[in-house]
């Protein structure tokens, strides 16, 4: 397994800090093994193994330790064999009832550093959480970027070539353990990922009864990704369907999709009016492998995965992502960290001079001095008037 360099650059700095790390991503995104590597840097680097504690809620084993006094009671029995500090790891936490007031308890009564995963974006809100509010920091943990894949196909030595892995990305995706398989067992292993999130992180969770509304909506929402739309217009499409149903509902049950991160929305903004815009928000996956495993079209359209690559990667570089929107014309994204801001169009060709002027001209119309750029599957470079064009698999693997 290839090192999660990313995600260890912001951790390792935070180590021996008095802040709780906290790793949320969608099921089988990497965290697991994320917890792993950092437990390998501290043994690596001076830390004794009596002094790291790990618990998996998911093993069976440690069914006992879902009571949050049971778990106290062991995490402080553990701490006695420490030689000095000790340090916590706690996965898929939020399974456990009332972990915050475990989590707090042990940063006043332990010399101790602690980390803990979640597949549930809600993981720190409601009441409970205010116990650990400004005493921790969350990192959100994504499936591998293209990148990351290419490094780790090298590793297993089935590497072809930057387009062949782009091509099986975009069917695949990235969830890291995928790329262990055979080709023949990667859509049953997507498959199982994709009930194991609606079982567990969604129905099981919310305590839902009605199942088939929530594959319908999931599915419709996965055939949609890159489509601006409202509850209301997803009432009345899957109406047409003969599937009747309520606004209230389907936002109820978009937001236990997107607590259980297989999904996100992202708003519009107003580049001019500088505000979010209340309508009109577009869905993506976070992974194009789930959604390729359960979507109800055959169709393919490059446009809406291209879209949705970029957007996950550019979340994976951090960025805080918007729709853009400036007069009558959509700007794909336009993506923040900190003080940088930057413009993005995505199509899948620019096939025709209409094509070009689109991409192009709606990105021209922003009357401002920040990086815009225009990505695309062509090869030949169509830059211009200062906005650059990057053909999508070099803006993909080239940081």
């Amino acid at each position: 397994m290839i090192l999660r360099k990313t995600y260890l650059g912001q951790i390792i700095p935070l180590i021996d800090k008095n802040l709780i790390k906290v790793l949320t991503g969608v099921r089988r995104s990497g965290k697991t093994v994320l917890l792993q590597q950092i437990q390998d840097y501290l043994l690596q680097h001076g830390r004794q193994k009596n002094n790291v504690v790990y618990i998996s809620f998911e093993s069976k084993a440690n069914a006992h330790l879902k009571n949050s006094d049971a778990l106290y009671s062991y995490l402080i029995n553990a701490a006695k064999k420490a030689d000095g500090k000790t340090y916590i790891f706690l996965d898929e936490i939020q399974t456990v009832s009332a972990w915050e007031e475990v989590v707090s308890s042990l940063l006043v009564d332990l010399d101790c550093d602690i980390y803990i995963t979640g597949s549930n974006s809600k993981l720190l809100s409601g009441e409970l959480a205010t116990l650990i509010a400004g005493r921790y920091i969350q990192i959100h943990v994504y499936p591998f970027t293209l990148s990351e894949a290419k490094e780790i196909t090298r590793q297993n030595g089935t590497f072809v070539s930057d387009d062949a892995l782009f091509s099986d990305y975009l069917r695949y995706g990235g969830l890291p353990l995928r790329f262990s398989l055979e080709e023949i067992s990667v859509e049953p292993y997507l498959s199982d990922t994709y009930d194991a999130i609606v079982v567990k992180d969604i129905i099981q969770r919310n305590k839902l009864n009605d199942s088939a509304l929530l594959n319908l909506l999931l599915s419709f929402l996965m055939d949609n990704i890159a489509n601006p739309f409202s509850a209301r217009s997803i009432v009345s499409a899957l109406a047409a369907n003969g599937i009747r149903t309520s606004v209230d509902t389907v936002l109820a049950y978009i937001g236990y999709i997107k607590n259980a991160m297989i999904m996100s929305s992202v708003q519009r903004y107003d580049i001019k009016g500088k505000k979010l815009l209340a309508a009109g928000e577009k869905y993506y996956a976070v992974d194009l492998g789930l959604r390729n495993v359960m979507k109800a079209s055959n169709e393919i359209d490059f446009n809406k995965l291209y879209e949705n690559v970029v957007y996950l990667e550019l979340l994976s570089r951090g960025y805080d992502v918007k729709v853009g929107k400036t007069d009558r014309y959509e700007i794909d994204f336009v993506a923040y960290k900190g003080k940088e801001r930057i413009y993005v169009q995505v199509c899948y060709l620019l096939a025709s001079p209409e094509t070009v002027e689109r991409e192009f001209g709606n990105l021209e119309r922003i009357n401002d001095n920040y990086p815009k750029y225009v990505i695309s599957g062509d090869l030949p470079d169509f830059s211009r008037n200062g906005i650059r064009h990057f053909n999508i698999v070099r803006f993909l693997l080239d940081k």
